[in-house]
């Protein structure tokens, strides 16, 4: 069945006023309009190679007062939504560019998927890489099936150095761009919400300055029904996006670059393609702050056993920081789009989530160094039922009186009306009792 386009003049209009040269070098037909076809012509070119994710109703609904269903892109081969637009790059490429190879520089979801989807069709693909990637991304790479190079000292040196094989050997230098094609590929993500959950009223996706998510699932969502609110949520410390619709150009801004945590929210406005979509097809943009982002990793991590990176967690975080009230009682799809963090980042952004919402805290008491007191604490920590993870003794450098002892303990609660307990019955037995303030 074919649906015959209502919005075909609004994407028309949204694109109407983009340039016809673009600096990037990777695709020439980078300007060309995005129309719903073009969407729905994706859909089935990738849905072999792709998994169709689950959008499942979620546990955490009835804590936020809405009908909450997570489309979980996380679970595709390589972590990341950013394989449907790069699988249908691929297959559009001539067939003789896919006999001599394509080449990216990145350890970005991007290039993670350009790796995997090239070796699967058989192109041939190098990844050029920084020497200070980290190993683990490296090793995955190869394992993916990419030829990786460790050049240079920075981003930069990689990507120089890849432009300059690229012109040498005939290879096409692929950058995640906002070409009519990548942006269809990313789109199908807005027909299977459509299709996977009933009735919706909303669906929020992460934004930032890499935003063609967002503005390709745009079009497909506001062609199938333009009363479906479309969402976008980016980071407080780089909103990046919203600085970009309010110049009405992407910026320019040098604080603007990928940071390890935020990944693809913290880059640049990288075209005004998906600037000018998400202009006219996009009904809000919200900026959330990092506390709200590492609080929405661990609700997800605990109500959904789902490990995801900040740009996986951003849209949830928009409703963790109260910033959708407006969404109370409504049906809401979430873009889960991104799992990509690595091992020893996942340990500091639990560990900091848990201190955030009350639920670790530390606090520091002076005793007399007498046999008993220790076990006395203890009790009380016990009968409050507080958990204990860690405690230190200190005698050496006490500042107090001769024959006391500092002791600092760190416990785990339950929430914060636990935690507030279990400070007011240690004042009531240590009135010097300090606490840590996160």
């Amino acid at each position: 069945m074919k649906i015959v386009s209502r919005n075909e003049e609004l994407l028309r209009d949204a694109l109407s006023r983009i340039p016809q040269s673009s600096s990037r070098t990777s695709l020439s037909s980078s300007n060309k309009l995005i129309r719903f076809e073009d969407i729905s012509a994706a859909a089935f070119k990738i849905q072999c190679g792709v998994q169709k994710t689950p959008c499942m109703y979620s546990r955490l609904s009835k804590q936020y007062g809405m009908d909450i269903y997570l489309k979980k892109e996380f679970l595709q081969y390589t972590g990341s939504v950013k394989e449907r637009g790069v699988l249908y790059l691929l297959t559009s490429l001539p067939q003789d560019q896919q006999r001599k190879g394509v080449i990216v520089a990145s350890d970005s979801n991007f290039s993670m998927a350009v790796a995997y989807h090239a070796s699967e069709l058989r192109i041939p693909v190098f990844v050029i890489m920084s020497t200070s990637t980290s190993p683990a991304r490296v090793k995955m790479c190869r394992e993916y099936g990419a030829m990786v190079i460790s050049y240079g000292t920075t981003a930069k040196d990689s990507q120089t150095h890849a432009r300059r094989l690229s012109q040498e050997n005939g290879y096409l230098y692929l950058e995640e761009e906002d070409s009519a094609v990548y942006l269809s590929g990313l789109g199908t993500v807005g027909l299977e919400v459509y299709e996977q959950v009933p009735k919706l009223d909303a669906v929020i996706f992460p934004a930032g300055g890499h935003c063609g998510l967002l503005a390709g699932s745009a079009a497909a969502l506001k062609h199938l029904n333009p009363h479906i609110s479309v969402i976008g949520v980016e980071s407080e410390n780089f909103p990046v996006l919203q600085q970009s619709l309010k110049a009405g150009h992407p910026i320019e801004d040098q604080a603007c670059s990928n940071h390890h945590f935020y990944g693809d929210v913290s880059g640049l406005c990288f075209g005004s393609n998906s600037l000018q979509l998400t202009g006219k097809l996009v009904d809000k943009v919200v900026a959330v702050r990092e506390e709200d982002i590492l609080i929405s990793m661990l609700r997800l991590l605990e109500y959904e056993r789902a490990t995801v990176d900040a740009e996986g967690a951003i849209g949830l975080a928009a409703l963790v920081a109260g910033k959708l009230p407006e969404l109370k009682g409504k049906r809401v799809a979430i873009v889960i789009c991104s799992g990509n963090l690595e091992l020893h980042l996942l340990q500091q952004c639990i560990a900091r989530a848990l201190t955030l919402d009350n639920r670790v805290c530390r606090f520091s008491l002076v005793l007399s160094d007498c046999p008993g007191d220790i076990s006395k604490l203890l009790e009380i920590l016990a009968r409050e039922e507080a958990r204990v993870l860690d405690i230190r003794q200190e005698r050496t450098f006490v500042t107090s009186e001769l024959f006391t002892v500092e002791v600092t303990c760190t416990v785990e609660t339950r929430d914060k009306i636990h935690t507030a307990q279990l400070r007011n019955a240690l004042l009531e037995r240590y009135p010097t009792a300090a606490w840590t303030e996160r």
